[in-house]
């Protein structure tokens, strides 16, 4: 199929090379120039495994181009909306102007006939409006919500562990041959494969995507809220989560104690959707959702603070290095990143920061300049009284204690995540210190 797709993000990008290692035609549209010029040579303008080997051998069979010229998707059958939909500046509701904007272009262009599929996150009630100015131009709609973890982009994408489409109405839905059908030959290879359908209303199809996030968020901060208590009581936080995860009902995923949330979704999509539901008088609800906030909010002074604690109190003048800079690992993304406000938080206080990351340095230049970097863990500690693991990269967590030892002065690693074997780095002649856990010594006892 002849297949558009409108905005090359980090959603778009992933989504146009996917789509046309599945053998459809692929037209990207953007309006950076310069971000099209990169992923026409092959090149993805942020770092995602595995989708640079996309990029090049679907453009090298001549499946996928990229332009900025929106009449270049006149011929294609189906649209896919893939705009980017930040927080607002002022306020935490979503900014849907790039939305607007991709579809105000696309009517005068789009054929009579044709499927428009949104994907970008968007807050319950902005579908019907969309489905109303696309009908104008004989279109149309599909809300078919993105469910794209960073780092496993690609992977997701082509194995989704579930497909949802809103739709006007069920009757639609299930008419033979309608929009639902076409937008099903798309993902054939998926269906096919077993990934199960979920056909729904636009309004719940918009909300299952703000749900999913505002959950994840939720389960985040409240297994930091139990930190807090382990830190109040003298338990240890990664006991009681390893207990909590042997629970069906509970599950493993999401009850990772640290540093908290962040990243381009989770924080923009819990915001949005407590600004819904305060607009829509669901207090409790914005209630809920704002206290989780305020929880993830506190998890950087706390980190701070045992920063101080481990460098007598004062942190003015004294020298630290911070491994990982972005938000999570396998990613670049240092939006909202907890690492990197860390970094900043200690710089605030007088400190000086020396900080590395395997993927996100350059992007960290630019929005945290205030920091020194370095290309390599040695580099980074060569000078440091204190090291802090921000960012659970494998590669961190793996670092043997006895080889760091040869690199620096320091003898104290603050887990920031809480993911090393304390044991073995007390054992090493290292404190460590995390939240929610009890200080580990070297001889292996707490103070």
């Amino acid at each position: 199929m002849r297949l558009s797709v409108i905005g090359c993000g980090y959603l778009g990008a992933v989504h146009a090379a996917a789509m046309a290692s599945l053998g459809h035609e692929v037209v990207g549209v953007d309006t950076d120039s310069a971000k099209v010029e990169r992923l026409a040579r092959g090149e993805p303008p942020f770092f995602e495994p595995g989708l640079e080997a996309l990029l090049k051998r679907s453009e090298q069979n001549g499946s996928l181009e990229f332009t900025t010229d929106i009449a270049a998707i006149a011929d294609a059958e189906v649209h896919f909306i893939c705009v980017g939909t930040p927080q607002l500046p002022d306020a935490l509701g979503a900014d849907l102007t790039a939305l607007v904007g991709a579809v105000e272009a696309m009517v005068p262009v789009i054929a009579p006939g044709s499927v428009v599929v949104g994907k970008s996150t968007v807050p319950v009630g902005t579908a019907r409006r969309v489905a109303e100015r696309v009908a104008a131009a004989g279109a149309t709609l599909v809300w078919n919500p993105e469910f794209l973890r960073e780092g496993h982009a690609v992977h997701d994408t082509l194995q989704p562990d579930r497909i949802v489409y809103g739709v006007d109405t069920l009757a639609e839905a299930k008419a033979q041959g309608g929009a639902v059908g076409i937008v099903d030959g798309v993902y054939r290879t998926m269906l096919e494969g077993g990934a199960p359908r979920l056909v729904m209303s636009y309004e719940s199809a918009e909300l299952v995507k703000t749900a999913a996030n505002s959950y994840l968020a939720l389960r985040v901060s409240f297994i930091n809220a139990i930190s807090d208590l382990a830190d109040a009581s003298g338990a240890d936080v990664l006991e009681v989560a390893a207990a909590l995860r042997l629970d069906d009902r509970i599950g493993r995923l999401f009850l990772n104690p640290g540093l908290g949330f962040g990243g381009g979704c989770l924080p923009k999509d819990l915001h949005a959707l407590a600004a819904r539901a305060g607009e829509l008088g669901v207090m409790d609800t914005a209630a809920l959702l704002a206290a989780a906030n305020q929880v993830n909010e506190t998890r950087r002074p706390r980190v701070k603070a045992l920063a101080a604690r481990a460098l007598g109190g004062v942190l003015a003048g004294r020298r630290i290095a911070v491994l990982g800079l972005s938000f999570k690992p396998l990613s670049d993304d240092v939006r909202n990143s907890q690492s990197a406000l860390l970094a900043d938080d200690l710089v605030a206080a007088g400190a000086v920061v020396t900080a590395t990351d395997p993927a996100a340095v350059g992007l960290a230049r630019v929005s945290h300049p205030g920091l020194r970097y370095a290309d390599t863990v040695g580099e980074a500690v060569a000078d440091a009284e204190l090291i802090i693991l921000a960012t659970e990269w494998q590669e961190y967590r793996d670092l043997d204690p006895g080889e760091l030892a040869g690199w620096t002065r320091a003898r104290t690693l603050i887990d920031a995540r809480c993911v090393i074997d304390s044991a073995r780095w007390s054992t090493a002649g290292w404190t460590v210190l995390a939240p929610g856990r009890p200080a580990s010594v070297p001889g292996g006892s707490a103070p």
